[in-house]
């Protein structure tokens, strides 16, 4: 299949949903965003902690997750609430995203009048936007468009035998008809990050590569800590991964076997197609948030000992390769590669399924995490706060 379904956008880009984001610029706005979410149905909201006493590199950050989940192509129309003396400048964020041309409406909560005036008419605003985008049509796209993160979190033993490799044959695929693979986790390819940059397309990017892991390795050892215990964490260790470098080496083998094209600052926009890695924290709600707003439209996210994670605007798929995993957390698993382990089942045949799994949520069919309504969302902090 060549094509899927998506929503085209007024800057040319496809999104695969078609979500109306209501975006709180500082925690004391939280509440009133929630309250509107819960009002104006198919909205969706990203409460955060951040926003304010904050600065420098922490501000940027904050500013860039915040207007990159808004431009993602998977948002219709967003909403903006401010409280109006964040260090987060509203005005700033709503041109920032409105350069995608999608509508993007705001409220302040002082010039309101208070919290109940702000919901008022945040329920107004959002039911407007919500209606708009409705009118929005889904037309045939070419899968080539297709933006696709790859993740690993509570990884396993089996996730570097199976579930890993596995994606890495659907990556090799969807390469192969033009799309877009973004791996992140600079924390989860230490040790490995020679062969990462080995697949580099120059010189030029397996140094930015191998910039990045130093520059986290001398964070670490600046502030004095042992990453042991912490990367591999008790859960990696518990289902048997003994070293970060074992870990790594399972944890690269999702993005197959392309070039490299070029190495990605957080939260970075995606520049085009191929293969690209994204420096990112290991956390796995803090890699997948900064995907979303790098502008990838959904995430493969293997798991040996299970994990619920989601994302409020991006499709976040499950898979592993333990069996006993997928029994127990079948709620959450969206694909079982373990009969690769048993034999039952090439790693390639398992790609397969991966992908299809792929093309059907790009149509529009529901994950597991999207049915029980994880929204999980979070922005990195960087230096201190005031």
């Amino acid at each position: 299949m060549n094509t899927i379904k998506g929503y085209r956008r007024a800057n040319g880009k496809m999104g695969i949903r078609n979500h109306l984001l209501i975006i709180p610029t500082v925690v004391c706005a939280n509440h009133v965003a929630n309250r509107i979410q819960q009002k104006v149905s198919d909205s969706v909201a990203i409460p955060h902690q951040h926003g304010c006493s904050q600065i420098g590199e922490d501000k940027d950050r904050t500013f860039t997750i915040l207007a990159g989940m808004g431009k993602n192509p998977n948002v219709g129309a967003v909403l903006l609430v401010s409280l109006g003396c964040e260090v987060i400048n509203a005005e700033e964020l709503q041109e920032e995203i409105k350069k995608t041309g999608k509508p993007v409406e705001w409220i302040d909560i002082q010039d309101a009048g208070g919290t109940v005036k702000a919901i008022q008419t945040g329920i107004e605003l959002a039911t407007q936007l919500s209606h708009e985008i409705q009118k929005v049509p889904q037309v045939d796209v070419p899968l080539s468009e297709l933006i696709l993160g790859v993740k690993c979190g509570g990884s396993d033993a089996t996730s570097g035998l199976c579930s890993n490799p596995a994606l890495g044959k659907a990556s090799d695929s969807l390469l192969a008809q033009g799309g877009t693979i973004v791996m992140g986790e600079t924390t989860e390819i230490i040790g490995a990050e020679h062969i990462v940059a080995e697949s580099a397309i120059s010189e030029e990017v397996a140094n930015k590569l191998y910039a990045y892991v130093d520059k986290f390795e001398k964070e670490v050892e600046r502030i004095g800590a042992d990453m042991r215990g912490g990367n591999p964490s008790p859960g990696n260790i518990e289902g048997g991964l003994s070293t970060i470098e074992e870990k790594s080496l399972g944890c690269i083998s999702k993005a197959g076997t392309a070039p490299l094209k070029d190495v990605l600052s957080f939260a970075e926009e995606i520049p085009g197609n191929g293969y690209y890695f994204m420096d990112s924290p290991g956390n796995d709600i803090e890699c997948v948030s900064g995907m979303a707003a790098a502008g990838v439209h959904m995430v493969c996210f293997t798991t040996g000992r299970g994990t619920p994670t989601g994302n409020p605007i991006i499709p976040v798929i499950k898979i592993t390769g333990n069996e006993h995993t997928a029994v127990k957390m079948d709620d959450n698993i969206d694909i079982d590669t373990s009969a690769v382990m048993k034999g039952k089942e090439t790693l390639e045949d398992a790609g397969n399924r991966i992908l299809e799994t792929v093309i059907r949520a790009a149509q529009g069919e529901l994950v597991k995490a999207e049915i029980l309504g994880h929204q999980e969302f979070s922005i990195s902090r960087i230096s201190i706060s005031l």
